[in-house]
């Protein structure tokens, strides 16, 4: 969501906002304890709370395609849990038809190929996430690619969702789930063994353990690195300590992303900049970079063939 939309839609539904989302904005975060995550969640949950119509969820999908147009995005999966807004938009199959409807009239009118990751939460029991695999799934084909499972990776026993990623698994989807930010390899293990994670949220804590970044390699599991997000949570003390060096130079496919571009104040062209400046990336390892995104995305081979031209045109320009 963009900033000004935030303050706009606050405004019209006379929410009032803390100071962190307005005259503070972007937040000053860190989730290295739980404290710090239950303020993170907060300023998320007030966030989304502006969206009470569904011309309001039509808005911010077409705004998130257009900025990620003008940062030079060709392709965007949005991660989206519809129990979030059930009691609001009629159910989880309403929200999800409507969130559908958004994202095919925003890639109409701005060119940018866009797709659905459908995310169950950890806190909540697995029974719902069960709920949301069989949702996605019946959406297969249709807009929705992919299902996660996001929120504090500390909570909640990871290994109880493997029926839900299951379902998910059956239909078709990428799984995609949340793991390697606030808990390291042994949490990563527990996703790549019992979710069969095909894409990491995260994973950057993979580089802790050699032998764990040899079997993400080796079998294919790419990362969703967020440097300006691992920075701003406290997982590391700066962009200089992010580990991007060390995932490119094991061979890790790695795409880079915004994580939540409104709370860390960084879309994705930013990640790109924040990453060159403090490893010194040459214009060949930023190429490399965004084609890794687009192999580890779930576009059509057409859009990622184009795309790869692109890229191409672009290092040797």
């Amino acid at each position: 969501m963009r900033h000004a939309t935030l303050l706009e839609l606050a405004e019209r539904e006379a929410i009032a906002l803390p100071d962190s989302l307005v005259s503070e904005w972007p937040p000053e975060l860190s989730a290295a304890d739980e404290k710090g995550w239950f303020r993170f969640q907060r300023l998320y949950d007030v966030a989304r709370s502006v969206l009470r119509t569904p011309d309001d969820v039509r808005r911010l999908v077409r705004e998130a395609a257009e900025d990620d147009v003008r940062d030079g995005g060709r392709w965007l999966e949005i991660q989206v849990d519809p129990s979030g807004y059930a009691g609001l938009f009629g159910g989880i199959t309403a929200f999800t038809d409507l969130v559908l409807d958004a994202v095919a009239a925003a890639s109409r009118d701005t060119g940018l190929g866009i797709a659905v990751v459908i995310a169950a939460n950890r806190t909540r029991h697995p029974l719902d996430a069960r709920t949301l695999a069989r949702l996605a799934g019946q959406y297969a084909g249709r807009g929705v690619v992919g299902f996660g499972l996001s929120n504090d990776e500390r909570r909640g026993v990871t290994a109880d969702f493997a029926a839900a990623f299951a379902i998910a698994d059956r239909a078709g989807l990428r799984l995609v789930p949340h793991g390697g930010e606030l808990r390291g390899p042994e949490h990563i293990r527990t996703c790549l063994d019992s979710l069969h994670a095909g894409r990491l949220g995260h994973g950057v804590r993979s580089a802790e353990d050699p032998e764990l970044l040899d079997r993400i390699v080796s079998s294919g599991v790419a990362l969703e690195v967020c440097p300006v997000s691992n920075v701003a949570l406290g997982v590391y003390s700066d962009p200089a300590s992010v580990p991007l060096p060390e995932l490119m130079a094991a061979g890790a496919q790695i795409a880079l992303g915004a994580d939540d571009p409104l709370l860390f104040g960084s879309r994705l062209a930013g990640q790109y900049a924040t990453m060159r400046a403090a490893h010194d990336l040459a214009d060949e390892q930023l190429a490399e970079l965004a084609r890794m995104s687009f192999r580890a995305s779930c576009a059509p081979s057409d859009l990622v063939a184009a795309a790869l031209a692109e890229i191409d045109d672009w290092l040797d320009g």
